[in-house]
């Protein structure tokens, strides 16, 4: 808004006349001697327009530009917090720190099962005890180098018959240590949604293997698991040849290889799937 020659009081100075002005200063002429002014912020407190028709159109204008300010502040903000979450992910793999188990399976409810592949997201339930009772569970392992894999299993079926129905990366700036919230959201582009056919060809129990009882299926309660890195480049895998269309094919590969790289894993070094299912 031009305010070039408006007159205009000030608590101290008395009355004057803005001479100049630009995006930021103000010049006033109080009869012969020349203040600047930070604008618009002078506005607020101890300079007025003494126009009240142009003062009140002034407000209007001051006050969408304070919301402009506002929004670029929340803005510049969201950027700070990325970057440190992008300074997290990068001294992670700069220092190859990633746990051998830092994916996560998720059992997925019915409500899930319907949503799951529209939201791209999952919760990872509540903590069931202690004084953080009722609170989101935190999945501290998680990272941008994580995975999450989706099964189900329904009430009539045994453990063994568990499937995997998809599995995505966690999004870019993801950091299960600094969730507050609960929800594990995938990444923009790695996510896999596997058809009824193909589910029940990817059985969880051919991967997942309790190593100090080898023959146990149990799955009893809990939300979700947290899983190994190989078992996991090891489905990718097995989905590539799983898949019959060409562009789902090369859709994976890119996923094993993403996935590869962020695990820090020699994608032609991975060996077969030896879950309990396979002893």
């Amino acid at each position: 808004m031009n305010l070039i020659n408006k007159k205009v009081t000030h608590k101290v100075f008395g009355e004057g006349n803005i001479i100049e002005q630009d995006d930021s200063i103000i010049t006033i002429d109080f009869d012969k001697d020349l203040k600047k002014f930070v604008y618009p912020d002078a506005f607020k407190s101890f300079i007025t327009l003494n126009d009240e028709k142009i003062a009140e159109v002034f407000e209007e204008v001051f006050l969408k530009r304070m919301k402009e300010e506002e929004a670029r502040q929340e803005r510049l903000e969201e950027e700070r917090r990325q970057r440190a979450l992008e300074q997290e992910r990068r001294a992670l793999l700069r220092n190859h720190k990633i746990h051998e188990s830092s994916q996560i399976v998720f059992w997925l409810d019915e409500e899930e099962q319907q949503n799951v592949f529209t939201d791209w997201q999952v919760f990872t339930g509540t903590v069931q005890s202690g004084k953080s009772k009722g609170q989101p569970n935190r999945a501290v392992r998680l990272r941008p180098n994580s995975a999450g894999l989706l099964t189900v299993r329904e009430s009539d079926q045994e453990e063994t018959e568990r499937r995997i129905i998809g599995i995505y990366m966690v999004g870019e700036m993801f950091s299960g240590q600094l969730s507050e919230d609960g929800i594990v959201p995938a990444h923009e582009e790695f996510r896999i949604e596997l058809s009824e056919k193909e589910a029940d060809q990817m059985l969880f129990w051919n991967y997942y293997l309790n190593k100090n009882y080898p023959d146990r299926t149990a799955w009893n309660s809990g939300k979700y698991r947290y899983f190994d890195n190989v078992w996991t480049a090891q489905i990718l895998k097995d989905i590539i040849a799983l898949k019959t269309d060409e562009e789902e094919i090369k859709h994976a590969q890119s996923f094993l290889e993403y996935f590869c790289k962020l695990n820090v894993l020699d994608i032609n070094d991975i060996p077969e799937a030896s879950g309990a299912l396979k002893q």
